[in-house]
């Protein structure tokens, strides 16, 4: 799908007007705030009716608001244009189309609050690269790649260690502007909170992720809709959910990509021990536990599991991980599942071995995506 709406000069002129700038944005604003100050002033000086006074007042006051927001927001670029504070994401298009126009050589990376709508999980700010095909004109609908960070850890992990962005834009430059959109949300709500991307007491992380981060993606952003051409991707406990989200809802991701991930949800550093992860994320159901187990799950044989691709990446010196990514690359093949497997020889649990996974693995996951035809090249980082 394509978005086809007119294009509108006035209208693109001032869904981009910066309001981090100082012209014209913040200089209006303050000039009006100067004048319902004096305004507010003069009505108190004067015989004026309360209602008058209220009003001259409250406008003061708001209006200085609005100011000490315009110098906060333009410290920190939150909210960098009129159609973003207004939650229109065309007003980040450019006017130019993808087939002989000129397009961004670079995407963009922008913050995104997902509602939480469904889950009531308290979620820091979520980030989404977009490439510069987005910018289009004549946007295409664009498929999704979703990518979790570790614990301790949050969603700017992948644009700054696991160098996502710039990855994205060199495929980029080579595919006509053309990669996926990259959502990188929050899993755990704080730097050190565990969820494991399942919903317990710790947080609805799970309905969070498969719910309103993909609602929130396609009506901002109106990218695909979840399924065949969405796929998950993640470093550390993010790998972790990543396998175990598309386990549990292949009909939302068609592929994903486990890096460095321990061999399902656990809370601490072991792999073995499973205590304390059905006591404290499963309220001590055995039952629970094995719903959301790799291991468990592949057993069953789903038929959906043969529409899914997994890519694991591991350290050769990675203990746990690795074990748990011999473990169970083969038992995905064997439940079906398109399974590659790289081992870094001599890697450790790091952000080098999780962005060389991501930037080995980028050209097989927009292949499975759709965005490129699926051959031997896109293939090439590929161990089954």
């Amino acid at each position: 799908m394509t978005d086809h709406r007119p294009y509108d000069p006035l209208i693109d002129t001032l869904g981009n007007l910066s309001i981090t700038a100082w012209w014209p944005v913040r200089v209006v604003v303050l000039a009006l705030c100067a004048m319902a100050v004096v305004g507010a002033v003069r009505a108190l000086r004067r015989p004026a009716s309360p209602l008058v006074r209220a009003l001259a007042v409250t406008a003061a006051v708001l209006l200085a608001l609005l100011t000490v927001g315009g110098v906060v927001n333009a410290h920190y670029a939150y909210v960098p244009t009129l159609g973003e504070a207004l939650g229109d994401a065309s007003s980040l298009s450019s006017p130019a189309g993808v087939d002989g126009g000129r397009i961004p050589a670079t995407g963009q990376v922008v913050p995104l609050t997902v509602p939480p709508t469904a889950s009531n999980f308290s979620a820091r700010q979520a980030q989404v690269y977009l490439p510069p095909a987005w910018f289009a004109r004549q946007r295409p609908a664009l498929p999704v790649v979703m990518l979790l960070h570790g614990e301790p850890g949050d969603p700017s992990d992948w644009t700054d260690g696991g160098e996502a962005a710039a990855t994205a834009d060199a495929w980029a430059a080579q595919h006509h502007g053309v990669a996926p959109v990259l959502v990188m949300p929050d899993i755990n709500g704080s730097l050190t909170a565990d969820t494991e991307c399942v919903d317990s007491p710790v947080g609805n992380a799970e309905t969070y992720l498969t719910v309103d981060v993909p609602a929130a993606v396609q009506q901002r952003f109106g990218t695909t809709p979840p399924g065949r051409s969405w796929a998950l991707a993640g470093l550390s406990e993010g790998g972790t959910c990543a396998i175990m989200l598309a386990l549990r809802h292949p009909d939302l991701f068609s592929t994903f990509g486990d890096f460095g991930g321990l061999s399902g949800p656990r809370v601490g550093e072991s792999d073995t021990d499973t205590d304390p992860t059905v006591a404290e994320l499963f309220g001590g159901s055995r039952e629970e536990f094995a719903a959301h187990e790799p291991a468990d799950l592949l057993a069953t044989g789903k038929p959906a599991f043969r529409a899914l691709g997994g890519w694991f990446e591991v350290g050769g010196d990675d203990g746990d991980p690795l074990a748990a990514a011999q473990k169970l690359a083969p038992l995905a093949a064997a439940a079906g599942i398109s399974t590659c497997l790289v081992i870094v020889p001599d890697g450790g649990h790091t952000f080098d071995v999780w962005s060389a996974a991501f930037r080995r693995s980028l050209p097989w996951m927009a292949a499975r995506l759709g965005l490129v035809p699926a051959t031997p090249q896109a293939t090439a980082g590929c161990q089954t």
